[in-house]
């Protein structure tokens, strides 16, 4: 009966395994199409909020990519991969508060129209990666760090709708120049978070390594 229930357990984790690699498959395509509409659809409506999300979908594409080549390796690749998204999604938060800046200094009236709409098709599209990914947020910093880029995106979505009305209300670009710097930040934060997490895994793997020998 033991043998039965390990061996029932171990084939109930490669299910989850395979279950978890066609999510990220999924939300890999879905999120690299994102990064292309928003990124043209940024420049048309000359918004930097618009573009700091795309800038979002961009590292969320590889954040699974990168998630896929680890998916059934060691705690240590695992990790050592999420400090690679960290340092990646930490970058990306330096290039949006950049290009706020340049945006704060030439400030150009977005239209909102385009904004809202493009967020919305985004928002749709992080809210069911964001479900997919729900039940598999738990464990590793690897597993962590989707979720955390996952979860980011749907909240900058919503910011993005709100700079549009802020933008048609006051027929100012300042409303999308303050989402756009609240992204950069949460782009900043979400890598601190990651590059914690991984830090926690590679010293449990080098405490087991030492229990070990």
């Amino acid at each position: 009966m033991v043998g039965c229930k390990d061996s029932c357990g171990s084939s109930n984790e490669n299910h989850i395994d395979e279950k978890y690699k066609r999510i990220l498959y999924v939300c890999l395509i879905a999120n690299a199409v994102m990064f292309g509409v928003q990124t043209m659809g940024s420049y048309e409506a000359l918004s930097v909020s618009l573009l700091a999300n795309a800038l979002d979908f961009l590292s969320d594409a590889a954040n699974y990519a990168i998630s896929l080549f680890v998916l059934g390796k060691s705690l240590q690749a695992r990790a050592k991969a999420s400090y690679l998204k960290g340092v990646s999604l930490g970058l990306i938060g330096l290039w949006v508060a950049f290009e706020t800046l340049q945006h704060a200094l030439q400030p150009e009236l977005p239209k909102p129209e385009i904004m809202t709409v493009i967020s919305i098709v985004g928002l749709a599209v992080n809210i069911g990666c964001a479900v997919l990914l729900y039940r598999h947020r738990g464990g590793d910093s690897n597993r962590e760090s989707v979720w955390i880029c996952s979860r980011n995106d749907a909240i900058g979505n919503i910011a993005v709708i709100f700079a549009a009305g802020g933008v048609f209300a006051s027929a100012t670009a300042w409303p999308d120049i303050i989402v756009a710097a609240i992204l950069g930040y949460l782009a900043l934060s979400g890598a601190w978070q990651i590059l914690r997490a991984a830090r926690k895994d590679l010293n449990t793997h080098r405490e087991k390594k030492n229990e070990v020998a």
